[in-house]
């Protein structure tokens, strides 16, 4: 079994099964967007597998170009190849985020005929809402809805040059099997079975300048999809160097909060304000560390469960099946034995 990489920085594979079944309701042959993309089809057999945003990203564009739709025709009215740069130049000449999400609402509003995207103002949150009016298949609507989300936070995080942190995610369905994923896209809070799909930020972004250019639109385009799959990046922000700092020791030696906050030279107030204005925390990249590591040491048969949860630092063997349960779904006796692997 392959190392997994980072979750935080790679796709899992619910969302290759979900882009391959649009291939397939057309009646072509989801290989050929396998093959295209670089994927091995044993892939799609592993839950835990994951890929990184490239391949998605090739997977993506393979998919386009066969159905000439860039949201896998999933919506009753295709988003023809070439929808996505369009309404990425509508959006670059905006004075600010507001008016670029009002021109951006328009264009996708004309697109697509199932899913309405509105803009809702309410004191000092904003929310940017998908309000269904086809009649879809009910898996259909999550994939559309999840993609529409990728697609349009990516553009806004990219237009003002910095993360836009979401406060709040309401979805029109029930959770999906791949709940957790949400977790690492869209933030802790959570709900399922509301009206509409709801994803809530600060009222303030909407006033941020729009600070992108023609010529870094184009930057942009060449390296799209796969530049927005995840969240917005910058090699410099905290949460970004708390992940290098925890990659370069062991969990053992993870240092308290204030001794983080001593290691990066901020005061403990500050530091944990920036995580949150970038919508992370300690506990949560600690946690995300402690799930890849678990991954990989259970890949090695030479090591006992036991042995895996104290090179964690969890006092108590207990505490890592919660954990890991939490994690992903299944204890990790069962993740062996469905991985095919012993010890």
């Amino acid at each position: 079994m392959a190392r997994p990489a980072e979750s935080r920085g790679t796709i899992a594979v619910a969302f290759v099964r979900q882009a391959l079944q649009a291939v397939a309701r057309r009646g072509l042959d989801p290989a050929l967007a396998l093959e295209k993309a670089g994927l091995a089809p044993d892939l799609l057999a592993d839950d835990r597998g994951r890929v990184g945003p490239a391949v998605f990203g090739s997977l993506w564009l393979g998919i386009a170009e066969l159905l000439d739709d860039e949201l896998f025709g999933l919506d009753s009215r295709p988003m023809r190849v070439g929808s996505f740069a369009t309404l990425c130049h509508l959006m670059l000449h905006t004075p600010d985020l507001r008016t670029a999400l009002v021109r951006g609402a328009r264009l996708v509003n004309l697109l697509l005929a199932d899913t309405r995207v509105e803009l809702e103002l309410e004191g000092p949150e904003a929310a940017l809402c998908f309000v269904e009016q086809g009649t879809r298949a009910r898996q259909a609507q999550v994939f559309a809805h999840e993609t529409l989300f990728v697609m349009l936070h990516g553009l806004m995080c990219w237009l003002v040059r910095r993360r836009i942190v979401i406060h709040e995610a309401g979805f029109s369905y029930p959770p999906p099997e791949w709940r957790d994923e949400y977790l690492l896209i869209m933030g802790e809070t959570l709900h399922f079975g509301r009206p509409v799909t709801r994803f809530a930020f600060s009222a303030a972004d909407l006033d941020a300048p729009v600070v992108q250019t023609e010529a870094s639109a184009r930057e942009f385009l060449r390296g799209a999809p796969h530049n927005f799959l995840l969240k917005y990046k910058d090699p410099q922000s905290v949460a970004h160097r708390v992940r290098r700092l925890l990659r370069e020791i062991p969990p053992e030696q993870w240092p308290d909060f204030d001794g983080l906050a001593r290691q990066l030279r901020r005061h403990p107030t500050t530091l944990r304000r920036r995580l949150e204005e970038e919508g992370s925390s300690y506990r949560i990249e600690k946690s995300a560390r402690r799930r890849d590591l678990a991954l990989e040491y259970l890949a090695d048969p030479r090591r006992s469960v036991l042995d895996v949860a104290q090179a964690l630092g969890f006092a108590e063997p207990s505490a890592f099946h919660r954990a890991f349960r939490q994690w992903t779904g299944v204890s990790p006796g069962e993740y062996r034995r469905k991985a095919g692997l012993k010890g």
